[in-house]
């Protein structure tokens, strides 16, 4: 259950975020494609200090990161809302030794998504 589930450490490293504007320049996209990859899945958001803003490491080679979607839909699927889902995939997990994003970006897809499948029990 999402609001079982607690963090051990943190990670120090601040990410950098981006707003829509920014994706629109990175992405070579529109703001309606932008909000269309959120409402798809594709990308995940959330409101700092009122704007709308993703982490940069969602990005790959100006894209978003592909494994990123099924991962969030595994996620939704468990009752992750998207602020929650958004502190899992950048909190170090022990589970992993690292954040979710990074497994991610070092191609441990499959061992994420199992890992976020187990908090639902």
């Amino acid at each position: 259950m999402p609001g079982s589930w607690h963090p051990v450490r943190v990670s120090s490293l601040e990410p950098r975020w981006l707003t829509v504007p920014q994706l629109v320049e990175i992405l070579g996209i529109g703001p309606g494609r932008i909000h269309r990859l959120l409402e798809e899945r594709a990308l995940l958001a959330i409101r700092r200090d009122g704007v709308l803003s993703i982490p940069e490491s969602f990005i790959v080679d100006g894209h978003p990161m592909p494994e990123l979607k099924g991962t969030l839909v595994v996620l939704a699927d468990n009752g992750f809302d998207d602020a929650e889902a958004m502190q899992w995939l950048l909190e170090e997990d022990d589970a992993l030794g690292t954040s979710p994003i990074a497994a991610l970006q070092q191609g441990r897809k499959a061992e994420v998504r199992r890992v976020a499948q187990a908090l639902a029990f």
